[in-house]
């Protein structure tokens, strides 16, 4: 069983109105032993129809002062570390140097939330294109933004955008996309850096976690061994959803352990059924 969930989101993540404490003791509910928050940063994030422009970002000193008070609240209860959740693009890879430089992290995700400039939540980029076209958009600009930003640890939800897609999988395979995605991962695997096995694409309908579990045997064909695991909550009834499925999923991708981080380390847990 997996203990730990190492993506979730808090009041300090626009998108979410869930407080610190809600999360925690949800977590400690469902029986996790750890957890990691892991609140959105996404500098120079365009307008949305919900959003203004850069909502996306959250005071850090504020941040890690309420977390690191909490960490001692839930101490032998809960083993709760600090993360951050930074939107890549191109552009901003000096940015989030500075950035994971000035704060003790234990966790930085990498994950990439706009396609054409536009975050495909909107599927106003899917207009005058098909699934498969924004798709392929999706994993060449991936690729772009890991070759660029380079202070994150693992790679979130890199198939995200099929989440979003007007037929959603209908025109997504590993295989369609092969040549792209083999790309990401054996740059994420030539850096050192993990992939995130993310619950949440189960929930947004997909029938499998993002990326699917294709891409995840893939990374480890090609050596990957870094496996985060997140349900990229953002209310307490999300945490550790759809965890009892991980495992399986997991052993069946040809892993025999996961990956947690602690001060931007990687620490190995064996799956246990």
């Amino acid at each position: 069983m997996i203990k730990s969930d190492c993506h979730m989101h808090t009041c300090f993540s626009a998108d979410s109105e869930a407080t610190v404490t809600s999360m925690l003791d949800a977590a400690v509910e469902k029986g996790l032993e750890g957890v990691c928050i892991t609140d959105h940063m996404d500098l120079d994030f365009p307008e949305t129809p919900d959003f203004p422009a850069n909502a996306f970002q959250f005071d850090l000193d504020e941040y890690f002062g309420q977390l690191n008070r909490l960490k001692e609240q839930y101490k032998g209860k809960l083993d709760l570390r600090i993360g951050v959740e930074i939107g890549l693009q191109k552009h901003l890879g000096e940015a989030y140097h500075r950035l994971t430089e000035a704060y003790p992290f234990d966790f930085v995700i990498g994950s990439v939330h706009l396609v054409g400039g536009q975050d495909p939540y909107y599927r106003k980029i899917f207009e005058g294109r098909t699934d498969e076209e924004v798709y392929r958009m999706a994993f060449r600009e991936i690729l772009e933004n890991v070759e660029a930003v380079k202070d994150f640890d693992a790679l979130g939800h890199l198939d995200y955008v099929v989440r979003y897609g007007i037929h959603q999988a209908a025109e997504y395979s590993y295989r369609k996309f092969s040549d792209e995605i083999d790309a990401v991962l054996k740059k994420l695997i030539a850096e050192g850096k993990g992939l995130e096995m993310n619950l949440a694409g189960i929930k947004y309908g997909l029938g499998f976690p993002n990326p699917h579990p294709d891409v995840l045997k893939r990374y480890r064909e090609l050596g990957g061994e870094i496996i985060t695991i997140g349900a990229d909550a953002h209310e307490p009834a999300h945490v550790a959803y759809e965890f009892e499925k991980a495992t399986e999923i997991l052993r069946e991708c040809g892993f025999s352990y996961y990956a947690e981080f602690h001060g931007r380390k990687p620490v190995f847990q064996r799956i246990v059924p």
